[in-house]
């Protein structure tokens, strides 16, 4: 179980004062709980099930990517809102855009039988474990 443990990119940043000012806005006025979309994962005996809580999102706009032991779920928002009132004058206009990514390790799963569906904002993948190889032993025969 411990190989599906999200997995922490480290990477090497440099100094970008729009960042520092974000953080003070997010311990301000609160976290954005869509930068990690939040999941679940469920050991069912053969399989782990993962769950990922993705509403709004167009099942075209999410990626499942298998790389290198490596699963990464991305999912891109655009939506664009714009209220007119009768003369065709805009009254009132949002446009939300985000793009978001989780990543797992997958060593111990059989990553060729990976099942995915999503179904009402939940992005549900099946992941079904690799068999348990018994370990051997042998004694060498000295020449």
């Amino acid at each position: 179980m411990f190989e599906l443990t999200p997995f922490v990119h480290n990477t090497v940043n440099r100094y970008d004062p729009f960042r520092d000012m974000e953080e003070i806005s997010r311990r301000f006025f609160g976290r954005d709980e869509l930068a990690a979309f939040k999941t679940d994962i469920k050991d069912n005996g053969d399989a782990y099930l993962l769950e990922a809580d993705l509403p709004g999102f167009d099942k075209d706009n999410i990626r499942i990517d298998i790389d290198n032991g490596y699963m990464t779920i991305s999912a891109e928002r655009h939506s664009d809102v714009e209220k007119k009132d009768k003369k065709n004058r805009v009254v009132y206009s949002e446009r939300s855009f985000g793009s978001f990514s989780r990543s797992f390790d997958v060593t111990g799963i059989d990553e060729k039988d990976i099942s995915a569906e999503y179904t009402d904002g939940v992005l549900k993948i099946t992941m079904p474990k690799k068999p348990e190889t018994a370990p051997t032993s042998r004694r060498l025969e000295i020449k």
